[in-house]
């Protein structure tokens, strides 16, 4: 089983990336209409109920006369519970010149609410994305400061046991533990590996494993378990 910290960031990220990009994309399509948007008196006429998941939406059907006296509605893409307008509820309309059928409530939400539930919902997917890898990389670069600067001791091996303070998927990941006895204070320290998504008892062959400790602060420490087989991809 792959590290599901390192898939859920690739997929939070990879999701948030692409929904803040279509945000952008309703974000730039908005800005581009109202460049060129004419401004008539329009009128609710109806609203239109959809229903979803147990609930109600109630969506404006809307009426306008073009400058030149034609006719036209339209049903707006944006409803909400409780319905936002009443029927015979008089509005102002942008619409485009050249595609008189685009057209839209005078409202911040009907213009930009798509790009603001779009976009908020894309930054907490790429906040959580960006989280797991920073995650994942603060511990990368505590190991490689510990190897370089740390201390190695051979810690006497214990057990494995099971993480159950972590659930991923469903999953508890594994951890060795081992312990070490500091001969200068006498005190005994307790180490626990990285989280390991597979159980490597079967592959632990040695009474003791290295662990890399702060010489400053032994409760900084790294639990060497390079010798243990990696997980294919």
């Amino acid at each position: 089983m792959r590290n599901p910290l390192k898939i859920f960031q690739y997929i939070f990220g990879g999701i948030g990336a692409v929904t803040l990009i279509i945000a952008l994309i309703l974000f730039a399509n908005t800005r581009s209409f109202l460049s060129e948007a004419q401004r008539a008196p329009g009128v609710i006429l109806e609203l239109v109920a959809s229903e979803s998941d147990d609930s109600t939406v109630y969506h404006p059907v809307v009426g306008y006369q073009t400058p030149d006296g034609e006719n036209r509605f339209f049903q707006s893409s944006v409803g909400s519970n409780p319905p936002a307008y009443e029927e015979g509820e008089k509005v102002e309309v942008l619409y485009s010149p050249s595609k008189p059928d685009d057209a839209r409530i005078n409202s911040f939400f009907s213009l930009w609410g798509g790009a603001l539930i779009v976009g908020g919902l894309g930054s907490i997917f790429f906040a959580v994305g960006a989280g797991l890898w920073l995650i994942v990389l603060r511990g990368t670069r505590r190991e490689a400061r510990l190897r370089k600067l740390g201390h190695v001791v051979e810690a006497a091996y214990l057990r494995v046991e099971k993480n159950t303070s972590l659930e991923l998927n469903g999953a508890n990941p594994w951890r060795i533990v081992c312990q070490w006895q500091d001969p200068k204070t006498t005190k005994l320290h307790m180490f626990f590996s990285q989280n390991l998504w597979f159980n490597p008892e079967s592959r632990i062959d040695r009474q003791s494993i290295p662990v890399f400790i702060d010489p400053l602060n032994p409760q900084s420490y790294f639990v060497d378990t390079s010798f243990l087989p990696e997980l294919a991809d």
